[in-house]
């Protein structure tokens, strides 16, 4: 019995250090890529706030995902506002190494039909950003318009700029 003991413990320290883990790595897009906390505010043509976010929807900090598609290539990616400001899930050009992204010209919004979308001049910036705790955190930028939106003829404006830091989970950065 005690050498059945032993034997069973030798096999299991046998079979434990003969596994091998693998290397996942990242997407292809991992340099972009984040669930971020995002702040809107309507700008006009040179990018001067018109409207702060609550002047305008009131909406405050929102979740926006940047992530790989299907087919995960270096050169492309989605943004999606997840339904928190306009509903909008948009396929976008992106360069890993410049860390930017845009679309080329209108393209179709993916969360619903009847809804082109625009996005340009979007950037990610390592470090560049302070959470509302104080610790540093990577900034994201971009401008975004829909070909279904009124509210800029209407008030005045001529974009909506989306700014804001990568999500941390920390409860003092909600």
């Amino acid at each position: 019995m005690k050498h059945a003991k032993y034997l069973l413990l030798t096999l299991a320290v046998a079979l434990l250090t003969a596994c091998e883990k693998d290397d996942i790595g990242g997407t292809a897009t991992e340099a972009l890529a984040g669930d971020w906390y995002v702040l809107v505010s309507a700008v006009d043509d040179d990018g001067n706030t018109v409207y702060e976010d609550d002047e305008l929807f009131g909406i405050g900090y929102s979740h926006l995902l940047t992530y790989n598609t299907a087919a995960n290539v270096a050169d492309e990616m989605f943004v999606d506002d997840l339904g928190n400001f306009w509903e909008y899930k948009v396929r976008v050009t992106s360069d890993q190494s410049a860390l930017t992204f845009s679309t080329n010209g209108s393209v179709a919004n993916e969360a619903y039909d009847g809804c082109d979308v625009v996005i340009e001049d979007g950037k990610v910036i390592y470090g560049a950003a302070t959470t509302p705790s104080g610790a540093a955190a990577d900034s994201i930028v971009f401008y975004v318009s829909f070909s279904d939106d009124d509210y800029p003829d209407y008030y005045g404006y001529a974009k909506y700029k989306v700014s804001g830091y990568r999500y941390t989970g920390l409860a003092n950065d909600d």
